[in-house]
């Protein structure tokens, strides 16, 4: 092995041979990029097919503690960009992972993440084929960022979008809520929180596609990251010019994330998720996209929580268990900084 180094330093990111031997040993030899060029070249028979369009995403990843209980910023770093395709309709195929890491860093802490990634991309069935590493400073990073992108392709006959959602649809989730956010608040340790739980992060590429192939009426999809479900519901009825309501009966919440949250004063509905969605179907098709969902690990404990429905364009409502109503408003500032 060349890199004998225990500790990132600025040389590894000099463009020399330090440099080399970081990418090659901790990067390039994991992830198996397919050559050493500049770009990636890949080719997929799916985009022959007439009507088949390409789909593409980025995003940053930034949390804290880097390590959790369930993942690792690399786990999120592929599901979170697999999501973004998935619940799209399309199939994921390609990753790009840049990374910014901080000087002083720890290269067996840079190993466990990589090889992280590699294991759920090898999950998703996608390959991450390109990537980049800068180092800065010691105190200008905080250990590892993480930047990645993502490229799938949408097949014939698929189009999803919030504005396609109609009166009637019914909402359903793939699974409990919340338990990443608040995974991550016990995880930093500060307010000497004691709770048996784990991120729900996970890859829902091949849950949305067993959806889509049992209820092919699906009409939107959405990840319920930050701002967690009661963003996500916010953003899909303004995009879709209609009322959404769902019932406090039927949302999947474990005690001991409502714990939490009503010690800490946080209203669940906005805790990160990084391996839930919410799908929006029409009501005679969503047996059929339950049945699919629940016969998948990462839905297993899917259910329906809501419907679309004629009203105030862009409304979120609660049916709360003693009868009456509240509204669920966009999230304004941000409950946990550094979350995903």
């Amino acid at each position: 092995m060349a890199l004998r180094d225990t500790h990132v330093t600025l040389a590894h990111g000099g463009g020399g041979k330090a440099m080399r031997d970081l990418i090659t040993e901790v990067f390039t030899s994991v992830f198996d990029p397919p050559g050493f060029e500049d770009q990636a070249r890949v080719m997929t028979s799916a985009l022959q097919q007439p009507g088949a369009r390409l789909a593409f995403t980025t995003d940053s990843f930034v949390v804290t503690p880097l390590e959790f209980p369930g993942g690792d910023i690399g786990k999120i770093a592929v599901c979170g960009t697999v999501n973004d395709l998935a619940v799209g309709g399309a199939r994921p195929l390609w990753l790009s992972a840049a990374f910014i890491i901080e000087e002083g860093c720890e290269v067996a802490l840079l190993r466990r993440i990589v090889a992280s990634m590699a294991t759920e991309a090898a999950e998703a069935d996608v390959r991450i084929v390109t990537g980049d590493t800068k180092v800065v400073e010691r105190g200008k990073g905080d250990g590892v960022f993480i930047t990645t992108s993502g490229i799938g392709v949408i097949p014939p006959g698929v189009d999803l979008g919030a504005a396609r959602i109609r009166p009637g649809d019914v909402a359903i989730v793939n699974g409990v809520l919340g338990d990443h956010g608040a995974t991550i608040l016990a995880a930093r340790g500060d307010l000497a929180l004691s709770v048996d739980l784990n991120s729900d992060c996970a890859g829902l590429g091949h849950l949305m596609q067993a959806a889509l192939a049992a209820a092919p009426g699906i009409t939107a999809a959405r990840d319920c990251t930050r701002g967690g479900l009661a963003s996500a519901l916010n953003e899909m009825a303004t995009d879709a010019g209609l009322a959404i309501e769902i019932d406090e009966d039927t949302l999947p919440f474990r005690t001991e994330v409502k714990g939490v949250c009503e010690i800490l004063g946080l209203d669940p509905l906005y805790l990160a998720n990084e391996g839930r969605l919410v799908l929006f179907c029409p009501r005679d098709q969503a047996t059929a996209a339950l049945m699919a969902m629940q016969s998948l690990p990462e839905g297993t404990g899917a259910t329906i929580i809501g419907r679309a429905q004629s009203g105030q364009p862009g409304r979120v409502t609660l049916r709360t268990r003693y009868g009456g109503s509240r509204i669920v408003d966009m999230l304004v500032g941000e409950q946990l900084p550094r979350i995903c």
